[in-house]
């Protein structure tokens, strides 16, 4: 299939995780790394949507502080996780970022631009379920860099 996630067999995954789901040279030469951050096990659970939409604004506000070769921050569709679109950081740089932000989260007092002027649903945010989850994520660190069950 053309998407890479519709050719990852989401049964032998085991979340949470990081993981490289696409690298792509530009004619210019520059390398783009998609990340798949994974918070949950596919098909068992996800992130609730306000969870989901504090996570994307926190994160795609609070990285740009660490790195300027993030191009994008996404959540999927399937709300178990983030897609980060880099300018060519390395799996160690972008763990280390990765957690540097999500430290960050921890520390926040409240989600970015969650209001009617800065985003399209301003009122679908939790800071406290975006921290919740973050908190997990973060407390299963050494684990990951491990995809496969």
């Amino acid at each position: 299939m053309n998407v890479e996630s519709f050719n990852l067999d989401h049964t032998k995954v085991r979340a949470p995780f990081v993981r490289v789901a696409d690298t792509k040279e530009l004619p210019g030469g520059d390398v783009l790394v998609k990340y798949d951050v994974r918070f949950c096990q596919p098909n068992r659970e996800h992130l609730e949507m306000p969870v989901v939409h504090s996570i994307e604004h926190l994160t795609a506000e609070l990285m740009r502080n660490h790195t300027g070769k993030l191009i994008d921050w996404s959540p999927m569709g399937c709300q178990t996780g983030f897609y980060a679109l880099t300018l060519g950081l390395q799996m160690p740089e972008f763990l280390d970022i990765l957690e540097a932000t999500f430290r960050d989260i921890l520390r926040a007092r409240e989600v970015p631009a969650a209001n009617e002027v800065q985003c399209g649903w301003g009122a679908s945010h939790t800071l406290e379920g975006a921290q919740h989850q973050v908190a997990k994520f973060l407390e299963a660190r050494n684990q990951w860099e491990e995809v496969y069950q």
